[in-house]
Formats: structure tokens, C-alpha cells, sequence
């Protein structure tokens, strides 16, 4: 949710107005849908990576606008806690020497981004959720000081009418209630954004929702909140609980949650919008003055504002974009699921899996998604994220099989087949999708490595929960701004 807003009061009639504008933007979005308006290139790919700020002791930094003020590059935005930040990375075509040249922009703008933000006293992180985060940490004074988190806080429990309940159950169990959102801070992410045609984003979201489960087994790395080792990716439960409108009766009636997997396969991008339009109120009911009607008949491409701000407030781990570029209309696939890290290398790798992947399983003469049920794809996301490296998954034609065994078998030759249709050469493919491979073999991604690292401090070392924790923490930066694979770090 990246726009700006400056509204404090919503009044009914802004809620009935904005209702039907976005009501109208969708009229207007079938129409252009009808008409062909879109942006053809499908090979365009987009990174966004969240980071924490840590001091040296490997606690939160509650510095982000001092350490954007010392980092001094547009890249860099503020997120919703003082302790994030976030780059964006300019897209570009999937074709050979793409993730060479990713790869080293990000290092670079990482590597520059540390050395000036240590200035302040802020070291960058990149992982899921911070092991030292505590509640002290996740309160309303922890926001960042854009006035749109402050605004979206408000209306989240304005339409919940009462405080968050977070329980969740791991290998520990953590049950808690917080009396503001901040709490989704903590979940800090890799979004991989692809550019679609209309006619076949339908089969590409389809693929990304099926495959989804595989992928958070493989890169899970938040295995630790508020002290305690929960689900291997913590950060899908927390991010469910941590923006939930619903109270407990409307959970009970199948009232749908805002961050959500969804609850069918799709035929077109339509139906997601549609489903934002028909199922989930007006967060932050601000309009523009922009007639989409009246600028479609005149030839111009409208920014359907208030269809997108809507969008921006339903939290899909694999959402539809609609934008505008130069005038120019297209339509994404934004993958929400992945964590942060371990490390750029990892990144990559990650990304490249995904596009890989994505791009055989679109082209297949029988889809994978006709071939099991939505509710099987959204149980493998749910199992993948709570088991991580060690889950089973159900894989059509096979039944259920340990995510590494699947990935080693069948997902890792689909990627290696898509990234080779794409032009990328052998080199580049086997170095990344060689680290997924490592990372079955060794059954070693980042939240095991946190947990085997955590246990070896605190049950061998002797040392206190925390201090565990921190010494933990501080170690996986060493080996994060190394860009070591995860596969290969040590335990101490």
C-alpha cells in the first residue's frame, strides 16, 4: 500500500463515494480488458527487498529516516517500523546476464547502503523476522513517520473493534494480543513482481499459487518471534494475524481475511479485482479526481487510483498489479511470499527458481493446477511455511513427498528447462539453482540454520535466552554481508 494519504476522518458519504468510484474503475478495468489496452513484453521481472536496521549488539535500530538521510538513494524507501527499510530495484528482461547484473547491483547498493547507515549507528539485515524483536519494539510509537501507517492502523481497528489476538504454535507457543499493527513489522519480505499479457496472467498466478508451498519450504528464514522458536516461516502466520479485521464472530461466519492465499484457481485477472470489489470493505476510502470513464473515451490510460489503493489493502501472497508506466498500461503477478535473505546470493537463487519454474509450468499442455485441488496448493503453503526444509507436500502423481525430494526431482529440471527457454546460459543457471540444490542435500535454508545456531549458543554455551538470540543474530549478519549461501554457513 504505497500511496499517500492524508485523510484522518472518513465520513459515510467519502465511503459511499469511494465505493462507487472503485465500483465504476472496475467497469472501466473489464473494458479495458476487452479492448486489448495492456503492455505486451512478459519477460520484464522486478525485485523489492525489505531489510531490518540492527544495532551492534544485534538489536533493532529505531533509526530508519536518520539511516535514509546518511544512505541518500531514491532506491531506499521507509517501511511501516523505524527498524525497516526497503529497496526497490529497477525491473528488466528475463534474458542472459540478468542475474549476474542483479545480483551485483544489489550487493553494491547494500554494500553502499551499510557503510553510511553504520554512520548512524544501523547495520542492514536481510532476513524474515528479526530474532531480537520484542514488544517493547512493536508499539505505536515504533511507526514510521509517513502518516499513512498511522491512518491504516486506525481503520484496521476501527473495523476490528477490539485488540489483535497473535497465536501461534510451533515448536513453542506464543500466544499474545497487540492493540496495533505494528506487529506486522516484523515480517519483512522479497517481492518478485512479473509482467504479464491479459490473456495468460490467469495461468501464471495459477502456477505461482500451486508452486507456492514448495517455495516457502525451501527459503524459509523466520523461525524466531518475541523470543520464541515458532513455525519455520513464522512470518506467513504473523502477517495473517498482525492485519486481521475480523473478530472472532465474523472468523466463525467465513468472513475472508485480508491477507489471504484465496480460495479458487482463476480464468482471468478479473476475477481477483472483482473479488476485492465484492468481498472486502473500504480500508482507506480515499478518491482522486481522475474520471476513468471519461478519460478511456478519449484515449488516455486511467490510473484507476481507488481500484489500486483498494487492491493495496488485500493482502494476496500472490497479488494482481494493475499499472501505469509512461502512459502505458500493464499487468503483474507480485509473489508476496518469500522472506528476506539469508543473503543477495540466496536472493537470487530464489528468484530464479521462481521465474524458471513459472515460466515451464505456464507452457505445459495440461496445467498443473487441473491436475489438484485449490484447497491441496493452499494446504502445502500453510505446511511448507510451519515445517519449512523438513515438510511434506502433495505433488499431483505422486502423493505426498518431503519438499526437498520434490524439488530435487521434478521442480529444480522445470526451472533449469524455463530459465533455458529464457535465454539464460548454463553458467548463470547452475550457480543459482545449484544453491536451491545444496540447500535439499545439505537440508540446511535459514531458519534452520537460526535454529541450529540459537541451540548451539544457548543450550551448549550456556548462554540466556537473548544473549543467544543476539549472538545469533550478529553471527548471520557476518555471513549475510559475506553473500555466503546459507547452504555453507557454519554453525558456531
Amino acid at each position: 500500500m504505497g500511496q499517500e494519504v492524508s485523510a484522518k476522518v472518513f465520513s459515510r458519504e467519502d465511503r459511499q463515494r469511494y465505493r462507487q468510484k472503485v465500483r465504476t474503475c472496475l467497469d472501466v478495468f473489464a473494458r479495458m480488458l476487452s479492448e486489448s489496452r495492456f503492455d505486451a513484453e512478459r519477460r520484464s521481472v522486478g525485485l523489492e527487498i525489505e531489510l531490518n536496521l540492527t544495532d551492534d549488539a544485534g538489536d533493532p535500530a529505531m533509526i530508519n529516516a536518520q539511516a535514509l538521510e546518511a544512505i541518500a538513494d531514491a532506491d531506499f524507501q521507509t517501511e511501516l517500523g523505524q527498524f525497516n527499510v526497503e529497496i526497490n530495484v529497477p525491473p528488466r528482461l528475463l534474458e542472459d546476464g540478468m542475474f549476474a547484473q542483479l545480483e551485483g547491483e544489489v550487493r553494491t547498493s547494500l554494500n553502499c547502503a551499510e557503510e553510511n547507515a553504520r554512520t548512524v549507528g544501523a547495520h542492514m539485515m536481510l532476513i524474515g523476522i528479526l530474532p531480537t524483536i520484542t514488544e517493547e519494539h512493536l508499539t505505536a510509537d515504533s511507526f514510521s513517520e509517513n502518516p499513512r501507517y498511522e491512518l491504516l492502523n486506525e481503520q484496521i481497528f476501527a473495523a476490528r473493534g477490539e485488540d489483535l489476538e497473535i497465536a501461534i504454535t510451533g515448536t513453542e507457543r506464543l500466544a499474545t494480543f497487540a492493540d496495533t499493527i505494528a506487529p506486522e513489522a516484523a515480517c519483512t519480505s522479497v517481492q518478485l513482481h512479473q509482467l504479464v499479457e491479459p490473456e495468460a496472467f490467469a495461468e501464471h498466478w495459477n502456477a505461482a499459487q500451486a508452486i507456492a508451498g514448495a517455495q516457502v519450504a525451501i527459503a524459509a528464514n523466520s523461525p524466531f518471534f518475541f523470543g520464541k522458536e515458532l513455525w519455520r516461516e513464522t512470518r506467513i502466520a504473523l502477517f495473517e494475524q498482525a492485519t486481521d479485521t475480523r473478530p472472532e464472530e465474523l472468523k466463525a461466519q467465513g468472513v475472508r481475511p485480508r491477507v489471504w492465499f484465496g480460495d479458487r484457481w482463476i480464468t482471468s485477472i478479473f476475477d481477483l479485482f472483482e473479488e476485492n470489489v465484492r468481498y472486502f470493505p473500504a480500508l482507506l476510502p480515499v478518491c482522486e479526481g481522475e474520471d476513468p470513464v471519461e478519460m478511456l473515451q478519449r484515449g488516455d490510460t486511467p490510473g484507476l487510483h481507488e481500484l489500486r489503493l483498494h487492491n493495496g489493502t488485500v493482502y494476496r501472497w500472490n497479488r494482481p498489479i494493475y499499472d501505469v508506466v509512461r502512459g502505458r498500461p500493464h499487468l503483474r503477478v507480485e509473489n508476496r511470499l518469500l522472506p528476506a535473505g539469508p543473503s543477495v546470493v540466496d536472493i537470487c537463487a530464489n528468484a530464479a527458481f521462481y521465474y524458471g519454474l513459472i515460466r515451464t509450468l505456464v507452457a505445459e499442455e495440461r496445467p498443473l493446477w487441473s491436475q489438484m485441488s485449490f484447497s491441496a496448493a493452499e494446504d502445502n503453503f500453510h505446511t511448507g511455511a510451519r515445517e519449512g526444509i523438513d515438510a511434506r507436500l502433495y505433488w499431483p502423481g505422486v502423493g505426498e513427498v518431503p519438499a526437498t525430494e520434490l524439488v530435487l526431482r521434478r521442480l529444480l529440471p522445470a526451472a533449469h528447462e524455463g530459465l533455458e527457454k529464457a535465454g539464460i546460459e548454463a553458467a548463470d543457471r547452475d550457480r543459482l539453482l545449484g544453491v536451491i540444490e545444496r540447500r535439499c542435500v545439505t537440508m540446511q535454508n535459514g531458519a534452520s540454520w537460526q535454529v541450529g545456531a540459537f541451540h548451539r549458543f544457548y543450550e551448549d554455551h550456556k548462554l540466556d535466552r537473548l544473549e543467544a538470540l543476539r549472538r545469533m543474530t550478529v553471527l548471520y549478519r557476518e555471513h549475510m554481508h559475506a553473500n555466503e549461501p546459507v547452504h555453507e554457513w557454519p554453525l558456531p
